[in-house]
């Protein structure tokens, strides 16, 4: 696909990410380097080999897609709507209310509650911190619940796979088009095309 519209990656260009690559992974000196290599059970060859289908893929990809990228976008705004999450699970719903009466009456923080209730540890250490959040990953009624909250307001109980979850919205993040977003839609209706392709093929080898 490459070859047919044209591109092409040269020297310069793969020594450049090659350059990169050994600054960010602090392989300066060629020890390093063979030792890193080694660990992958690469050559220099293959490192060299990869790295060029890498530039050529991220080439193709932008010349197949970047045009289509803000149309995805518009397309598809609410999923690139986000969230900051801050969540308690607990095994039963008597819990859960107990917990939700005691943060409405203000006796417990939320963060407190997630620290001290949660079954998940890692939850606990965390007061109950889930990050940021699209809003294609939580199940869609969660989802609609979540989104038509207010900020700082205690949700739930709502029952899950895991137990009976109470949620707590920091902050709202409007699907905005970012560098960073038109990145991971390229990068997303790439693998969706390559996924494509290959399905394609082995089709075609089996026929």
């Amino acid at each position: 696909m490459a070859r047919e519209r044209g591109l092409t990656v040269d020297d310069e260009e793969i020594q450049a990410e090659l350059d990169r690559q050994r600054r960010d992974r602090d392989l300066e000196m060629d020890a390093d380097l063979l030792t890193w290599l080694t660990d992958r059970m690469l050559d220099r060859e293959a490192w060299e080999a990869g790295t060029r289908d890498r530039l050529l893929a991220q080439k193709l990809n932008k010349r197949l897609f970047s045009l289509e990228v803000e149309r995805f976008f518009n397309q598809n705004p609410s999923a690139f709507e986000q969230v900051l999450l801050y969540q308690i699970v607990v095994s039963s719903a008597a819990e859960a209310l107990e917990i939700l009466y005691r943060l409405q009456e203000a006796q417990i923080s939320f963060y407190q509650a997630a620290h001290f209730y949660d079954i998940s540890k890692q939850r606990r250490l965390h007061c109950g911190y889930e990050g940021k959040i699209y809003r294609a990953q939580l199940r869609p009624d969660i989802a609609a619940i979540v989104f038509s909250g207010a900020v700082g307001q205690a949700i739930g109980p709502l029952e899950t796979d895991v137990g009976y979850c109470l949620l707590l919205v920091e902050e709202f993040f409007s699907a905005q088009l970012t560098s960073e977003r038109f990145q991971e839609i390229l990068e997303r209706l790439f693998r969706q095309w390559l996924e494509l392709e290959l399905s394609s093929m082995l089709r075609g080898d089996k026929e």
